[in-house]
C-alpha cells in the first residue's frame, strides 16, 4: 500500500481530540498559564503522541495484545483520578494559588493518559507500512496545535464561566477516561 497523507492526517486529528479536550480543561482551570507553560502542554502532548506510534510501531505484534487490553484502564485510572483531585481542590476551598498551579508531573500524566491509544496505531502504521516517522510527526504536530487551540479556548471559556468551572474540567477528565475504558 502507498502512504496515503489524507489518512494519516485524519488519525492525526482523532488522535488529538482527547489532548484538546484535556488542554481545553486547562485552560479554564488555569487561569495563570503563562505563555511558556502552555507551550510545555503543547510540546508534551504532541511529543508522547508522536512518539507513541513509534513505540507501537517497533514493539509490533509481540505486546500488542496485553498494550491494547490495558491501555484504556490506564488511560481511564490516570484520568479518574486527575479528574476527581481538580473536583476536590474545587469542592474544598482551598485557596487560588493552590487549585491554580502548573506541574511537570500532573502535564506528564495527562500526556500520557492520552496518548496510549497511539500505540495501537503505530502497530497498525507498521502493518500497512507507512513511514513510521513521517507519520509520527503529522501526529505529533496536529496534536501539538490542537492542545494550544485547546488551551486557548478553555482560557476564554472559564473567563465567562467563573472559578467553579474547575468542577465541570475534572467531571470532563473523568468522563473522557470512561470514553477510553469503553472504547468509543
Amino acid at each position: 500500500m502507498s502512504f496515503n497523507m489524507i489518512s494519516t492526517f485524519l488519525i492525526a486529528v482523532a488522535l488529538a481530540m482527547d489532548a484538546f479536550s484535556v488542554s481545553m480543561t486547562k485552560g479554564f482551570t488555569q487561569k495563570n498559564l503563562t505563555n511558556s507553560q502552555i507551550l510545555y502542554y503543547g510540546l508534551f502532548f504532541g511529543g508522547f503522541q508522536a512518539f507513541m506510534p513509534i513505540l507501537g510501531y517497533f514493539c509490533g505484534n509481540v505486546i500488542a495484545h496485553i498494550v491494547e487490553s490495558l491501555a484504556p484502564i490506564v488511560g481511564f485510572v490516570l484520568l479518574l483520578a486527575i479528574g476527581f483531585n481538580m473536583i476536590r481542590e474545587s469542592l474544598s476551598g482551598e485557596n487560588e494559588q493552590v487549585t491554580d498551579h502548573f506541574s511537570f508531573r500532573e502535564v506528564t500524566l495527562l500526556a500520557i493518559a492520552t496518548s496510549i491509544d497511539a500505540f495501537a496505531v503505530g502497530i497498525t502504521i507498521a502493518l500497512i507500512n507507512d513511514p513510521i516517522l513521517i507519520s509520527s510527526a503529522i501526529i505529533g504536530v496536529v496534536t501539538f496545535m490542537f492542545s494550544i487551540l485547546g488551551i486557548f479556548i478553555g482560557k476564554k471559556l472559564g473567563n465567562y464561566v467563573g472559578d467553579k468551572f474547575q468542577i465541570i474540567g475534572g467531571v470532563i477528565l473523568i468522563l473522557i477516561g470512561i470514553k477510553i475504558l469503553l472504547g468509543l
